[in-house]
């Protein structure tokens, strides 16, 4: 079997920990691989990908930064749309006991529109290049 070298953004962000989970569900207890093959650049997810494309490796990237991404090379996209892929993004609201100083009630309003089918329907119809960057996720 061919070795292929994966490079991970390893920065701590949601797209690392959903890569960590993919790891220990293959195996790797730590949610961390070790040896040559694996490459943990600590970048952010703008500068992330240059570094597989310039060695020809598998890296998790989000659905916009690839989109986004000019400097593809020969990079293609090899899975998507696999349910172990899905990484959610939520809000939540601050508690404004214990922060009084935030604007709760302007807050809640973002987030009640930010679950209404507009909120909904304004996530789905942004698009980069032509293309969906975010699936919304709320159902009725």
């Amino acid at each position: 079997m061919a070795q292929v070298t994966c490079v991970s953004r390893g920065d701590d962000s949601g797209t690392h920990k959903r890569e960590k989970t993919l790891w220990k569900a293959a195996g790797i207890k730590s949610g961390t691989p070790e040896g040559r093959w694996y490459s943990s650049t600590g970048s952010g997810m703008g500068a992330a990908p240059n570094i597989p494309a310039g060695m020809e490796a598998y890296a998790l990237a989000v659905r916009g930064t690839w989109i986004s991404f000019k400097n593809k090379q020969n990079l293609k996209i090899v899975c998507e749309g696999d349910q172990a892929l899905f990484n959610p993004y939520g809000v939540i609201l601050i508690n404004p006991q214990s922060h009084p100083h935030v604007e709760s009630k302007l807050g809640q309003q973002f987030i009640d529109w930010l679950v209404s089918k507009e909120g909904q329907n304004a996530i789905g119809g942004f698009r980069l290049n032509n293309q969906i960057l975010f699936n919304p996720n709320v159902t009725d």
